[in-house]
């Protein structure tokens, strides 16, 4: 049964949505820029024909600074609140409001400058960002709801832990980072994107809040990732294009991992199951049920990067324990991995 909706979501997705609209209005103000022609999938086509040096000092300074705003809130927190609670600390506060003020800037920035920092980095960084963010959330959830139908990966308990203290700083960098990537633009794709991070902001500035561990809440943010890349691949492709290997890839991991967080009974589990894939053929049999094994290449590659992550992630940690457990040898004293086995859920 869900939960009830804490109060903070109750009036912060509509704000959300308010601030989609808010980037849709000024979009009906850059009619006049004028961009180069599409140059295919490594091209972003939002961005000026000639880099301008005050676009890219004001893209990169305000990315800079709203970054090291949120992260420095985080590392307050840490340090200060390290409590739960149901309603917001005035931490949580301070950071909505620096979310809005940058979003502000940001749109004061596009209007004047127009590019963000797609003039200098790769479309590519932009979408890996936020793919890192959504395989890190499934090595979290890892010891709460499986990996694989409800069974958990083997993946090192210190691995989990680092990234539930941790993940934070990350995430917000996905968020910032790719925000400040685009231009306010209005088109669709735009909108949704802009939507999608709002809405991530918003998770991000509700640490140690009942909100930010809601299931229900982080499985919705999880799921928008579905409508997002469905959408945009018809906007991109059409109705012809690849959409469906979007759509039922992200819907493929729902249905092995993240469904199995919610306290589903068995039935519903197989009756979710059985609508993935009526559906999923159903679709394909309209095109070319050959086709239907592409459904997969999204899931292969979540679960192949979660693999890789926490290797290399437990690679890093038994590189840097070794230094501090001798330190801790000759100090007598417990070494930072000790210290943090009792506080897993730290944000």
């Amino acid at each position: 049964m869900l939960n009830k909706l804490p109060a903070s979501l109750v009036w912060g997705v509509p704000i959300c949505f308010l601030l989609t609209a808010g980037v849709w209005v000024g979009g009906r103000w850059l009619d006049d820029v004028v961009l180069l022609p599409d140059q295919g999938a490594s091209w972003y086509y939002w961005k000026l024909p000639e880099p301008d040096t005050w676009a890219r000092v004001t893209a990169w300074s305000g990315y800079l600074a709203h970054q090291i705003a949120i992260w420095s809130l985080i590392y307050w927190a840490q340090r200060n609140v390290r409590r739960y609670t149901d309603g917001l600390h005035p931490v949580n506060v301070v950071a909505l409001a620096v979310n809005l003020v940058f979003i502000g800037l940001h749109e004061v920035q596009t209007q004047v400058f127009y590019d963000g920092l797609a003039q200098d980095v790769s479309i590519f960084s932009s979408q890996a960002s936020v793919v890192v963010l959504l395989v890190i959330v499934l090595l979290m959830e890892n010891r709460r709801r499986g990996m694989f139908f409800g069974r958990q990966a083997p993946i090192s308990t210190e691995v989990v832990r680092f990234f539930r203290k941790y993940h934070g700083y990350l995430f917000s960098w996905a968020a910032i980072y790719t925000f400040w990537y685009h231009p306010m633009e209005s088109t669709s794709g735009h909108l949704i994107g802009f939507f999608y991070m709002f809405m991530i902001l918003l998770q991000g500035s509700l640490f140690f809040t009942r909100a930010h561990t809601n299931r229900w809440w982080t499985l919705t943010l999880e799921l928008l990732v579905v409508v997002h890349g469905a959408l945009v691949a018809v906007m991109n492709s059409g109705a012809d294009g690849m959409w469906p290997m979007f759509l039922f890839g992200f819907l493929g991991v729902f249905v092995i991992t993240q469904m199995h967080g919610l306290g589903l009974s068995v039935t519903t589990r197989w009756v979710l199951t059985g609508l993935y894939l009526g559906s999923a053929v159903a679709v394909y049999s309209t095109r070319s049920l050959t086709g239907l094994a592409e459904i997969v290449r999204i899931p292969l590659i979540d679960y192949l990067l979660v693999a890789v992550v926490a290797v290399l992630a437990w690679l890093v940690l038994v590189a840097v324990r070794g230094p501090a457990s001798r330190r801790a040898a000759r100090t007598g004293r417990p070494d930072a991995q000790e210290q943090e086995k009792a506080s897993d859920r730290t944000d």
